[in-house]
């Protein structure tokens, strides 16, 4: 007799058990309304913005204004020589504080402006002197 041929068939690695699939996360998404960079004004978009964005004026001597210690100097009608003097620490430690941390090129650019800043606050100054000096006097005006 002949012999059969036998196919062996290779034995199967045992199956592992299905894993349980994770339940699907859900995501909590909250409704934002879109806002429009339009809608949003240049100015509140920052702390606080420097200049005027329709006139195009400095807005510095605001900020200053809205100071305590300005606001406590000035509340007895003048401005002694002890309140000058706090004000100029003040002004040292807050130019100390960012002089350290500008590279070159901005200290010069920072200095540049704080040249400016006060050249222009003493125009002014002198410019409102002027104007006050040249009008009438209460009670010596004349039509």
């Amino acid at each position: 007799m002949a012999k059969k041929k036998v196919k062996r068939v290779k034995a199967r690695p045992p199956t592992k058990p299905a894993r349980k699939k994770k339940a699907p996360v859900k995501k909590i998404v909250r409704a934002v309304k879109p806002v429009k960079r339009a809608a949003v004004a240049p100015a509140a978009r920052r702390a606080s913005s420097w200049l005027d964005e329709e006139s195009n004026k400095p807005l510095i001597e605001k900020h200053a204004r809205k100071l305590g210690t300005f606001v406590e100097a000035l509340a007895d009608g003048k401005v002694d020589e002890a309140e000058v003097q706090a004000q100029e620490k003040r002004l040292v430690k807050a130019m100390r504080d960012v002089e350290s941390d500008l590279n070159p090129a901005q200290h010069a650019k920072v200095t540049r402006l704080l040249c400016e800043l006060t050249a222009y606050d003493l125009m002014n100054i002198l410019h409102a002197m002027a104007i006050e000096a040249s009008m009438p006097k209460p009670g010596t005006w004349r039509p």
